[in-house]
């Protein structure tokens, strides 16, 4: 998004608050991240009301496009007591959700003790574990699908996500494949009851000691509701939620009176790795004009080793690290000294610090598979001949793989997981110093220990 375009949806917001609430914009700040959002300062009647504006991330790689979606949600949510920021109203132009601005920070660590801490934390499974036992009625009826069954409930995430994937797909993706194919053949049979779930949850907001709000509806659904304990254990391991996994599991089993199934937990995380790999599956291998590149990519490689953590868990299979990557020189090293130097000139020039910060990234990214990447692909062929014999080509061999996976015994699983963990590992690997690799070093090799 330009500047020009900012400006000219900050404009147009700033005609919808006012007409929508009354009062004055006093000040509007563009909240430094990906998704186009602000804070907004509105004086009515000599106070000060604090809203956010939670843009549209215009991005094709969620299955709920819809941001009115999430509004009505939290809607729902709201007058069931669940607390949640209010929604005052839809902007239409920009496609915006106009809503209070809750009081807090997300970061724990910001309390004054452990039993503070602990406390918040319970106070967030009381929140989930209420949204969990609410009725589903209010949620069909603005349009979220109701699964039937056990396989549906449990699967209710991929099967979301999977048409979208389908429709991007435009290179093949053996680990994906393999990991969907033992999804579906090892769904547990506790997926009896659907709750309302987050779907990615661990996302709230505390101030004083206080749980002020759950936020980030935008993939929820109705599932299993074990779902939201495996991707709160998963967003702990950089966003953590107060306390010990293994203590708030126990917890959220006191308060429903249904103990927390550990391997049902695995499995569903397992699955939502396998998901947020499938979000940019098809960006990275087909690149789009716009797209966030450098982060998809430092995703990519942190995802991707949480999905070989979470089935290396679900099949125990203890996963063995490869040999280290050569010692290499770049065969471009003046050229990309010319180009870093260049951005540093421009960096120096404007106030255009994000997109100077993305080049960086990708000009990093670029050296490592300067250096790496024929040494890469050669293990990765050389490798894979064990299950489709010889290959000229990695694009050869992907496609081969993909049709291998989705046909093999189960006898062959924990062969072929060392070999993904093999590719992936020597990817973070060549990786490690780089700004894009940095997540992935950051992720636990288990989200319940």
């Amino acid at each position: 998004m330009n500047d020009n375009q900012i400006d000219s949806d900050e404009s147009k917001l700033n005609v919808i608050i006012q007409s929508l609430l009354g009062g004055e914009v006093v000040a509007m700040e563009r909240q430094e991240r990906w998704r186009p959002s602000w804070f907004v300062d509105l004086k009515r009647d000599g106070e000060l009301l604090k809203l956010y504006i939670r843009g549209d991330r215009q991005s094709d790689v969620v299955p709920f496009p819809e941001l009115e979606r999430e509004a009505k949600i939290l809607q729902i949510l709201a007058e069931q007591g669940i607390p949640v920021p209010r929604v005052y109203g839809m902007c239409h132009d920009p496609v915006a959700i106009i809503m209070e601005a809750s009081a807090g920070t997300r970061d724990v660590f910001n309390v004054s003790s452990d039993e503070e801490r602990r406390a918040i934390a319970r106070q967030y499974i009381d929140a989930l574990a209420a949204m969990h036992a609410l009725p589903l009625e209010p949620f069909v009826d603005i349009g979220v699908a109701l699964p039937n069954g056990t396989e549906e409930i449990a699967l209710a995430g991929l099967n979301a996500y999977l048409p979208l994937y389908l429709e991007h797909k435009t290179r093949p993706d053996p680990l994906l494949e393999f990991s969907m194919r033992w999804l579906r053949q090892n769904v547990p049979d506790t997926a009896t009851v659907a709750s309302f779930i987050a779907f990615d949850a661990g996302q709230f907001l505390f101030d004083k000691g206080r749980v002020t709000a759950l936020y980030d509806f935008e993939f929820a659904m109705i599932g299993d509701p074990l779902t939201d304990i495996a991707t709160m254990a998963m967003r702990d391991s950089y966003e953590p939620t107060g306390d010990s996994i293994g203590a708030l599991c126990d917890y959220y089993g006191q308060i429903t009176g249904k103990p927390v199934d550990i391997n049902a937990v695995r499995y569903h995380h397992a699955l939502f790795a396998t998901v947020a790999c499938m979000q940019f599956s098809a960006a990275l291998k087909t690149p789009k004009a716009g797209d966030p590149h450098d982060v998809y990519l430092e995703w990519d490689l942190a995802l991707r080793k949480t999905l070989l953590n979470a089935l290396s868990h679900n099949l125990g299979v203890e996963l063995q690290e490869p040999a280290s990557l050569q010692q290499r020189q770049p065969k471009d090293r003046a050229l990309r000294y010319m180009i870093a130097d260049k951005i540093e000139d421009v960096s120096s020039e404007t106030d255009r610090r994000d997109l100077i910060l993305a080049l960086e990234r990708l000009l990093d990214y670029s050296g490592v598979m300067n250096l790496h990447g024929e040494e890469l692909e050669q293990r990765a062929l050389t490798e894979a001949e064990t299950f489709v014999g010889r290959c000229e080509s990695i694009s050869e061999m992907e496609e081969k793989m993909e049709s291998f996976v989705q046909k093999v015994e189960s006898t062959q699983y924990g062969e072929l997981l060392q070999y993904f963990y093999r590719q992936h590992q020597r990817r973070i690997e060549a990786c490690t110093d780089i700004g894009i690799g940095q997540s992935a070093l950051h992720i636990q090799e288990d989200i319940l220990s």
